[in-house]
Order: C-alpha cells, then sequence, then structure tokens
C-alpha cells in the first residue's frame, strides 16, 4: 500500500507533537512536511519546520492543521491553489470564517471537527436524539472543562455538542446561542444555550449537556483522559479523506452514523 504524505502545521503545539508522536506508530503514513509560524532550526524526526508556503505543502496529500483560526485560513488558501486535501481542528472560528471555509470546500475535500474524538461525535449524535425527543419543554446548557492553557472559550467541542442542540430543535444554531461564562461555579439554564467553560490544570477535556424541564435534569458526558484520542483520530480522519471528493466532511461522515 502506498504511503499517505501528510504535512503538519503548528508542529510546535500540543496537538502537532501528539500527532507527530502517534505517526512513529503509523505505518500508513509518512511525514512530508512539518511547518510553524516563524523558522527554526530543531528537527523533529528528521525534518526542520518551515512557514505555511506553496513549496511546504507542494508534494503532500493531506495536510493536518490544528492551528488557530488566522492561520488556518492562510493554509487553506495555498491548499486551494494546490488542491491539497486539509483535515482541520483548529477550533475558534466566526461565523464568516465558517463560511469562508465552506467556499474552500467547494474546491478541495475538507475535513472539519471541533473534535477528533470518536467519544464526543457519539456524544453529538445522542445530544440530537435527546434534543429532539425533549423539544422546547426542557431548557440546555453545556458545561465543559479545558487545560489552562486552552484560549477559546466556549471550545470547538461545547460548540459542536450546541449544534446537536440545534439540529435536535431543526433551529439554527446561531440563532439559539446563549450566554458564555468563564470559570463561573455555577450557571443556569435557558430558553437558549448556555454555555460554562472552566479553564483549570491540565485537564484534557471534560463534557456536560445538560436538559431539565424543573422536575428532571438529563445529563449527557464525556471525558477524555488521553490526547491520543485527537491524534489517532485525526490520523484516522487524513486516511478516510485522501480518497474523498471535494467537499465539507466532518468524523460524522467517517463513523456513518445517521
Amino acid at each position: 500500500m502506498k504511503k499517505i504524505n501528510i504535512s503538519i502545521t503548528g508542529c510546535m503545539g500540543r496537538m502537532g507533537q501528539q500527532i507527530i508522536k502517534s505517526l512513529k506508530k503509523e505505518k500508513n503514513f509518512k511525514i512530508h512536511s512539518l511547518t510553524e509560524y516563524k523558522k527554526m532550526n530543531k528537527k523533529f524526526l528528521g525534518i526542520k519546520p518551515q512557514l505555511n508556503t506553496e513549496k511546504a505543502f507542494k508534494k503532500t496529500d493531506v495536510i493536518i492543521d490544528f492551528t488557530n483560526p488566522k492561520c488556518t485560513l492562510e493554509v487553506l488558501k495555498i491548499a486551494s491553489k494546490l488542491k491539497k486535501k486539509v483535515v482541520i481542528g483548529t477550533t475558534g472560528f466566526t461565523k464568516k470564517e465558517e463560511n469562508l471555509i465552506k467556499s474552500y470546500s467547494k474546491k478541495i475535500p475538507i475535513l472539519k471537527a471541533g473534535n477528533m474524538s470518536l467519544g464526543i461525535n457519539l456524544l453529538m449524535y445522542l445530544t440530537e436524539i435527546a434534543s429532539k425527543a425533549l423539544g422546547n419543554k426542557y431548557l440546555s446548557k453545556i458545561f465543559e472543562v479545558h487545560h489552562k492553557y486552552k484560549k477559546d472559550y466556549p471550545s470547538g467541542t461545547a460548540l459542536m455538542l450546541g449544534k446537536g442542540i440545534a439540529v435536535g430543535r431543526k433551529k439554527e444554531f446561531y440563532s439559539l446561542i446563549g450566554k458564555k461564562f468563564l470559570n463561573k461555579k455555577s450557571f443556569p439554564y435557558g430558553k437558549k444555550i448556555n454555555f460554562n467553560s472552566i479553564r483549570k490544570s491540565e485537564i484534557i477535556g471534560e463534557h456536560e449537556v445538560l436538559f431539565s424541564n424543573n422536575k428532571e435534569i438529563i445529563k449527557l458526558n464525556h471525558e477524555a483522559f488521553d490526547r491520543t484520542l485527537y491524534s489517532e483520530g485525526a490520523l484516522s480522519a487524513a486516511k478516510w479523506l485522501n480518497n474523498k471528493k471535494n467537499g465539507l466532511y466532518s468524523m460524522r461522515d467517517l463513523m456513518n452514523f445517521g
């Protein structure tokens, strides 16, 4: 089987480093290039990081991007020109930036996920089912915890779960976004979806979706213990995307959930 050439952007970041570690155990991939926002002399697996340029991506098959929205859009501009496939794990996009990604997906295959974990994507599916079954009589809120270094809030995963609630209610997600709290001990349910984000310690990820009608509370939750969940998920996404046509895909497409 021919190996898939991979480029990893943000190779010095937490996820970039984790993907490099996971690639040591993978036989289906070959690292074509590593990129960062500035030049450096350090090498990883014998490869020196480059800047995000056409030269860096020219002979790659799939680019895996866990960086920031500005960098991701720069990478997509280059990838679109070179007709390269892109797996996006970056979070924190605005609605305008989300629409830009959709426009790029008409030219190249893109798989975008706020979380690459099988369990989280199953949780999103279950959230849709619960939201549809419970209807508007139940108020909702989403609670999430991440490590102290994570800057964006709510997290991309929390927003994914919020979209699950919106899909279940057959509502437009952005119209359902309620209040966004940071590091609150408690926060209210709402007719719109309220979010509370805790940033502390080295916690990898905890997420909880809650529904209540003042008579009962329904909780759906997920806790991650190992960051390889995300790196292995990203590599599975790259392998799956390598054979796909232009379009915007998600982990749900890969996992073939209903």
